[in-house]
């Protein structure tokens, strides 16, 4: 543990668990201990690490003391692809808001190194299951050596939109897509929850700094959305803004335009239901559509 005496970065740790939660607005204790006892040096490599300074781009911390990552900051794992270890308070909206529970299967899509895929084992305990599925090959090989002591984690490498996996509580995806994968609606269960991030094309960009290239505030670039499947019928919700990496196997141009004009016309605050195929209700009633879904 280096200079720091294990009672002492665990004081550490429960301060970052809380004031990520306070940041994120949550209240839920369960998140919170697994925030406080999952520990993030352990999956982000020796430091010192890149921290990404907002107007500055990435500055390393001045030493590899485990300190300097139990903050509201995100952590470069390939700087150079601006690719980072996402920002704590953020995943922890969006993982209260699909409320892994005890015993419950969630599938983690976009796994990066693993931290979070840790944090949602801490969420559905030994009970529980967690597939964690990660495209980069040099990624998935450092998030299965980062969770070969979760028992209940099984670390799959491969595209998150085509890899087959059981049937699911949560589907966690962790990269912005254009429309939601029919095998991850196929594949939640009764009850079951989906976090979706809707991203455009300025979803995310270059330079360390996420910035839209035509001015757009994030707000117009992209939004996560959580689906809930009650029986035949999906209900859904806005839960907050959006830019992040793309996913490799769920982007198409179709459904981008479509959302690029439905953010652009904003009020998707107001959506309150999913539909696709068959079942898709009038024009005039949705937010968001394409040929084969809605959101209404």
């Amino acid at each position: 543990m280096g200079r720091w005496a294990l009672a002492e970065i665990d004081i550490v740790r429960r301060a970052y668990a809380k004031q990520v939660l306070a940041a994120a607005d949550v209240r839920n204790q369960m998140l919170e201990d697994a925030f406080a006892t999952v520990a993030r040096e352990a999956f982000l490599g020796p430091g010192p690490w890149p921290i990404l300074r907002w107007g500055r781009g990435y500055v390393l911390s001045p030493n590899d003391d485990p300190v300097y990552l139990y903050s509201n900051d995100l952590v470069g794992i390939d700087p150079l692809r601006n690719l980072n270890n996402g920002q704590p308070a953020l995943h922890a909206l969006l993982i209260d808001r699909a409320g892994p529970q005890p015993g419950e299967h969630a599938v983690h899509i976009g796994a990066g190194v693993g931290y979070y895929s840790a944090i949602l084992a801490g969420m559905v305990g030994p009970s529980g299951k967690v597939t964690a599925i990660e495209f980069d090959p040099q990624l998935a090989a450092r998030a299965r050596e980062n969770l070969h002591a979760f028992e209940q984690v099984t670390l799959l490498q491969g595209d998150g939109a085509e890899l087959e996996f059981e049937p699911a509580d949560v589907i966690y995806v962790n990269a912005g897509v254009t429309h939601p994968v029919p095998r991850w609606i196929d594949r939640l269960r009764d009850g079951g929850r989906l976090i979706l991030p809707l991203t455009t094309r300025q979803g995310f960009l270059g330079g360390g700094v996420t910035k839209p290239e035509d001015g757009k505030p994030i707000e117009r670039r992209g939004a996560v959305f959580r689906l809930r499947r009650r029986g035949d019928e999906f209900d859904a919700c806005w839960i907050s803004p959006v830019a992040i990496f793309p996913c490799e196997g769920a982007r198409d141009q179709e459904a981008e335009v479509a959302l690029s004009a439905a953010l652009d016309r904003g009020g998707w605050e107001q959506v309150t239901r999913f539909y696709r195929g068959k079942d898709m209700p009038q024009k005039n009633t949705c937010w968001l559509r394409t040929k084969n879904w809605c959101l209404c």
